[in-house]
């Protein structure tokens, strides 16, 4: 009898697990699979559909003989890579004229460079510099001039922009001129060498664009709006003005919204914040993020309002690196909100992942009948009723389980 009613009860609760089964919404048959190792890049239109951490994606199979199997995947983003290498030097003097003051450097190999970081222990100044090269201290050649440095510090902005970037260049001697009337003081310098893979990116129509004012915070709002929800990594913002400016911002994306009677209600997350200024390229970056709405919040502080002349959004492609295992006809399927991330092996033997992949094509999106994916209905549907039962089974499960201890 006991084992009876303990079969019953797994079978109510096996029930109304698979009942809660989520089915996936949409399908793309994935063409020309003929090896082990495929790549398939995601299309634009997919992102609207799948969750917001891309969670939600599968590569399942059908074989032949009606089996359902899965493909094991990496999702990578096409990132850029810099690798950063640190060329020695010796600092060999320090001298000054009406022009400025000269820091004289060696670099006792034959490295090439392309950035000067340089670090003052000044808090506040606005210095421009010129770097020149040479092979014997005999000839000079100009690499940079007129290039600006510029450090900020009050209670209200800490900020400093000390990085010199050049062309590769090759000399055993660099010269940088800093054309200041005070003294310099130089804490440390940096001579290095970055080697930068350029990433693959996608650039996304701005669909909508609107400015106001805040004045009462003194903040510029900008409110972006793009054709669909698609993941961006960037956002570039050039300013129409030619005076100098410096402008804490943050940028912040819809992550939901409600519907009131006075309309539509958008909760916003921060996505990074930064300055917007008049000596540095504008791209602000952050991590890839599906959204469709933005808003730029510019502190104008007592300042005149700045005039944005464009902005653009940008966003890494995305890539599934998928390991096919065995002959089927597989499709690329996702629109599942309530999907886990999946776990696979392949994941920590990435470097495994052969460098050159076919990229596979996708058939048309096709709505997945919900009849393809059976689910067994449960014995009980009332959830009030399922959890009466088990109550009321649990109490039966004692009751017998008290009545054999005193029959031992």
């Amino acid at each position: 009898m006991k084992a009876k009613i303990s079969a019953f009860f797994l079978l109510l609760i096996c029930s109304y697990s698979y009942a809660q089964n989520d089915q996936y919404t949409y399908k793309r048959e994935l063409l020309g699979v003929t090896d082990q190792w495929h790549k398939i890049v995601l299309p634009e239109e997919v992102f609207g559909k799948v969750s917001p951490d891309l969670s939600d994606i599968r590569i399942f199979g059908l074989t032949e003989s009606n089996d359902t199997i899965e493909a094991s995947y990496i999702l990578q983003l096409q990132t850029e890579k810099v690798v950063r290498t640190e060329v020695n030097f010796i600092l060999l003097n320090t001298t000054h004229n009406e022009k400025g003051y000269y820091f004289t450097m060696e670099v006792p190999t034959e490295e090439s460079v392309n950035q000067l970081m340089l670090n003052f222990k000044q808090d506040n100044f606005d210095w421009k510099l010129s770097l020149e090269g040479s092979q014997n201290q005999q000839e000079w050649f100009t690499i940079v001039d007129d290039y600006r440095i510029l450090s900020i510090k009050n209670p209200e902005t800490s900020y400093q922009f000390t990085k010199v970037t050049f062309p590769e260049t090759k000399y055993r001697y660099f010269r940088v001129l800093i054309k200041s009337k005070e003294k310099p003081d130089l804490s440390f310098a940096r001579i290095e060498f970055n080697k930068v893979t350029n990433g693959s990116f996608n650039t996304y129509p701005i669909e909508k664009s609107e400015s106001s004012e805040d004045k009462k915070q003194k903040l510029t709002l900008v409110e972006i709006g793009l054709k669909a929800p698609v993941p961006v990594s960037s956002i570039k913002i050039d300013v129409q003005n030619t005076f100098d400016y410096y402008r804490p911002i943050t940028i912040s994306y819809t992550s939901d919204s409600v519907k009131t009677e006075q309309g539509w209600k958008y909760q916003y997350r921060q996505l990074t914040s930064g300055t917007l200024n008049s000596f540095e390229n504008n791209e602000f970056v952050f991590e890839s993020t599906v959204l469709q709405k933005l808003k730029i919040s510019i502190y104008n502080q007592d300042n005149t309002p700045l005039t944005i002349e464009e902005l653009s959004a940008r966003g890494y492609a995305h890539e599934l690196l998928v390991r096919f295992t065995e002959p089927a006809t597989y499709f690329l399927t996702y629109g599942n909100k309530k999907a886990y991330r999946p776990s696979y092996d392949i994941e920590r033997f990435a470097s495994k992942v052969p460098d050159t992949l076919t990229a596979l094509s996708l058939g048309e999106e096709q709505l997945i009948d919900q009849r393809e994916i059976p689910a067994t209905e449960p014995l009980i549907k009332n959830k009030n009723w399922l959890w009466a039962l088990m109550i009321v089974l649990i109490m039966l499960l004692g009751w017998f389980s008290l009545k054999m201890i005193k029959t031992k």
